[in-house]
């Protein structure tokens, strides 16, 4: 019977730990996936529109000096 009780005891132990690790690394994808995700907005943007920006800064530039 108490060898029962100790592998219960041990198996919450391991549960718990493992439900703290399972919340910490939970953050991490959603992080990541943001950040690759506003790449690829910024890439894909700029394929589309470098030709409008370049003349918008060469403007902007022009008027500067």
């Amino acid at each position: 019977m108490s060898h029962l009780l100790f592998l219960l005891v041990r198996l919450q132990a391991t549960l718990v730990v493992a439900r703290g690790r399972r919340d910490e690394r939970g953050d991490v994808p959603g992080w990541v996936l943001v950040t690759l995700m506003t790449v690829g907005l910024v890439g894909a943007i700029t394929a589309v529109a470098q030709p409008q920006l370049t003349r918008m800064l060469s403007n902007a530039l022009a008027k500067v000096q």
